[in-house]
């Protein structure tokens, strides 16, 4: 018998949560200031509490929006934007009492696929969760980097004024489309607290924007970070890019041109690029790209593996037939047949064997089926099926989520 009851946060504990949640990360407590510009941020729907009586204690939130797979269909999915347990409570069956209620959550209303950014990697993979996609983090130097000459030209790029920020970009992002796997929507209460409160009037980021012959088509969102010191007064500030969003390689180059133009900056730094992102490849010298780190950025759960395995395309293989185990959704566990023309369940011999977590890791493309199989998540029951499995998931572009939530 537990000490809590897990159930839906009402509307008057949406504050409560929040500041349960932002304890459990070590932030401070959200004014009365904050809570009133960015409280609608953090609506009651989709919310699960673990409450001790009316005390809460944990909490697992998330938010609907949709998510690209690979060959461009777009599917719902439940964007987990935040999930604690207040110190004293921990490892005592909270977390998993609350995402099993959300999975079942996701399940019940037709949700085919769950993400999450894992704050402690450990963590996620016992409810299902893989590493689907990674990030590179780039450091571009001041002065010596700059485009080659053959990179794109073309278009005009304009900075905005914070008003300008927060009523242009959400309508230029949508514009710009998930164009690539893994890439997911943003709804409205996303905007107020990942964006305007760092690029409206309060805040500190810059946006400038690319405009082509059809109209805006990129944007960069930055931030400015002084490394002067007493010892290294010459030092020179860094801009720290936030996002990066463009609609063609003209756009790309353009902003990453006004970057390397920006006077008295000793460098560029940016985190969770596109691990292909052609930096290295778009400058004069490519030793002036430099890839500081490689981390996990999205991580994906098939709450509906049928349905998620059937959307996606595939490459030109030999049939491989999955038997997946889904210990928190036994009703995903079974056999299925992934071929060019795409996936169903079936009654068939299974090729390769594997678990939930390594299903999101494989879907994507981000991971190949060889990867998989020689770190031991993949068990081979026909050697033959691997080579095909690497086929039929591998993708051109790498999968990219490229939002914060």
């Amino acid at each position: 018998m537990t000490d809590f009851d897990v159930r839906p946060v009402a509307e008057a504990e949406r504050r409560a949560t929040m500041d349960l949640l932002g304890r459990s990360l070590h932030t401070n407590r959200i004014s009365d200031e904050s809570w009133a510009q960015y409280g609608d941020s953090w609506p009651a729907a989709h919310k699960f509490g673990a409450f001790d009586g009316d005390t809460p204690i944990g909490i697992a939130s998330s938010y609907d929006t949709e998510i690209a797979v690979p060959g461009g269909a777009v599917l719902p999915l439940g964007a987990v934007d935040g999930v604690g347990v207040r110190a004293d409570r921990t490892r005592r069956g909270v977390l998993t009492a609350m995402m099993a209620t959300q999975l079942a959550d996701f399940a019940a209303r037709g949700i085919p696929l769950a993400a999450l950014h894992a704050s402690e990697p450990t963590i996620y993979g016992r409810f299902g969760y893989g590493s689907a996609t990674l990030g590179k983090t780039v450091w571009l130097p001041r002065p010596a980097a700059r485009l080659h000459e053959r990179v794109p030209v073309g278009g005009d790029v304009r900075m905005l004024t914070p008003e300008e920020a927060v009523k242009e970009i959400p309508g230029l992002y949508h514009r710009i489309g998930l164009h690539r796997a893994g890439m997911i929507g943003r709804p409205a209460e996303w905007w107020p607290i990942a964006h305007d409160r760092l690029t409206g009037p309060a805040g500190s980021h810059v946006v400038a924007v690319h405009s082509g012959p059809g109209g805006d088509d990129g944007y960069v969102v930055y931030d400015t970070v002084d490394r002067r010191t007493l010892d290294s007064p010459d030092e020179g500030a860094v801009l720290k890019v936030r996002e990066l969003q463009t609609a063609d390689p003209v756009a790309h180059a353009a902003l990453w041109r006004f970057l390397l133009s920006i006077d008295l900056v000793s460098g560029v730094r940016s985190r969770y690029r596109p691990v292909d992102e052609p930096l290295a490849a778009m400058l004069a010298d490519h030793r002036d790209a430099r890839t500081t780190d490689v981390e996990d950025d999205l991580w994906l759960r098939l709450v509906d593996v049928a349905t998620a395995l059937a959307a996606r395309t595939y490459r030109a293989a030999d049939p491989v037939v999955l038997a997946v185990t889904d210990g928190r959704l036994p009703a995903n566990t079974g056999h299925y047949e992934v071929t060019a023309d795409g996936a169903r369940r079936t009654d068939a011999a299974a090729d390769l064997a594997l678990d939930a977590d390594t299903l999101g890791m494989l879907y994507l493309g981000q991971w190949s089926a060889t990867a998989l199989a020689q770190a031991g998540r993949i068990e081979v029951r026909n050697p033959g099926a691997v080579a095909s499995a690497d086929e039929l998931f591998t993708t051109i572009a790498a999968p990219w989520c490229g939002t914060y939530f």
